[in-house]
């Protein structure tokens, strides 16, 4: 394929520095990704000539700041095929879920409810409803891995069947295996049985095409962070009925229809949920990243990023002192593995020092990790700026760290 990987490299201003006297190489996208410059620009042009608060004043500053962070409402929409008023702004993946909890969940859960996550989710899409179940006295199903690390779908259809069963939550990624679920059947289970459907898509939208309507989602939740956007800003997609139906998560300005002394109503979606000044230089930047995604195609993103994926596993599968974690039926460009003869903390540090960054812990899936047995691992995530050059750098140095490490 024609992917233009040298100039995509040229749009990530921080990919030219240094890291411990060697060349940067960011393997950690899981975590977070880096900024093309026209998202940084962005940032800076809202912040010096369009810094007014939105929704509130007639002057013309303001009316520009609103069209804008409006108009980015409405991209954010199209590139994941939702209706405008469906997408919420948030803080992150992590307050989209826990709006829903606190929102729909109180709303809907009552005591011997089922709520069923998955072993695989981050503790984001976990602890939430774990909680909630707790407050309402509600049964909490976790569905276990398969050996390979895909959801154990005999397991998962009597999660289903169990009564009562409300809300399921899963994630459209594992941020620790890489294995690419397939929500659109999985949802088509969840609603045969009643249920509304929370899909964490926190580390699928900067690597696939998404398209919430065709996967008949209730619920989908993402980070503009993972995505090439700035930090502190994510959305939340909600059916139109679902959230017109939902009380709100938080008070203030901005959500209010009418407020006397003795009772207060509610504006319609999608502002009901947004009480507050919302982060509306954010909201521009992060749009910006998504009309960067769109310039690529994420059709090429994802065509790319597989063959990244595959050739990065077959060089780590042939690494002896290796052990690759999971080999799901589908992966995204995701790829954990512990070192035989030493911790990964330690061999993370090694690396470090010849420049290459990669997390390694838990990575928020403690549950995951205690059901593999393991404590940490080292993850590798990749995204649409790393090279097959940056892998074979990583090659070396990781045999090269093993035998100091041995």
């Amino acid at each position: 394929m024609n992917y233009p990987i040298e100039q995509i490299r040229k749009d990530f201003p921080i990919l030219t520095q240094e890291m411990n006297g060697h060349p940067l190489v960011f393997f950690d996208n899981g975590a977070t990704t880096q900024k093309p410059q026209v998202v940084i620009d962005s940032l800076v042009k809202s912040y010096s000539t369009c810094n007014a608060n939105v929704h509130r004043g007639v002057y013309k500053m303001s009316r520009t700041a609103t069209q804008n962070h409006e108009d980015a409402r409405a991209t954010i929409a199209s590139f994941i095929g939702a209706n405008t008023e469906e997408i919420l702004f948030t803080s992150g993946t992590t307050e989209g879920i826990n709006l829903i909890a606190y929102t729909y969940g109180e709303a809907n859960i009552n005591e011997g409810d089922n709520i069923v996550v998955t072993m695989m989710d981050h503790h984001s899409n976990f602890v939430p409803w774990q909680q909630l179940a707790l407050r309402k006295k509600a049964r909490f199903t976790v569905v276990p891995l398969t050996d390979e690390g895909d959801i154990d779908r005999q397991y998962f259809k009597k999660a289903l069947a169990i009564p009562h069963t409300k809300i399921v939550a899963l994630p459209h990624v594992s941020n620790v295996l890489g294995t690419v679920n397939p929500i659109e059947e999985l949802i088509k289970e969840i609603h045969a049985v009643g249920a509304i459907a929370a899909i964490d898509g926190a580390q699928a939208v900067a690597h696939m095409p998404i398209d919430v309507k065709k996967y008949d989602a209730d619920f989908y939740t993402f980070s503009s962070h993972k995505m090439y956007g700035p930090t502190g800003i994510g959305a939340l997609y909600g059916k139109a009925s679902i959230l017109r139906a939902m009380p709100p998560f938080l008070f203030g300005g901005e959500m209010i229809e009418n407020v006397s002394t003795d009772a207060t109503t509610f504006t319609d979606i999608p502002y009901k949920f947004e009480a507050g000044t919302p982060n509306f230089i954010g909201s521009v930047a992060f749009a910006e990243a998504v009309h960067y995604l769109e310039s690529l195609g994420m059709d090429n993103i994802e065509q790319y990023e597989k063959q990244l994926s595959h050739y990065a596993y077959t060089k780590l599968s042939q690494i002896k002192g290796i052990k690759i974690v999971g080999n799901p039926s589908q992966r995204d460009p995701v790829l954990s593995f512990i070192p035989i003869t030493a911790h990964p903390y330690d061999l993370g540090l090694f690396l470090d020092q010849q420049g290459f960054a990669l997390r390694s812990g838990h990575h928020c899936a403690e549950p995951l990790m205690h059901s593999l047995g393991l404590t940490t691992t080292l993850r590798l995530s990749l995204g649409l700026y790393n090279s097959v050059e940056e892998i074979d750098a990583f090659i070396v140095a990781l045999e090269r760290s093993l035998k100091m490490l041995s």
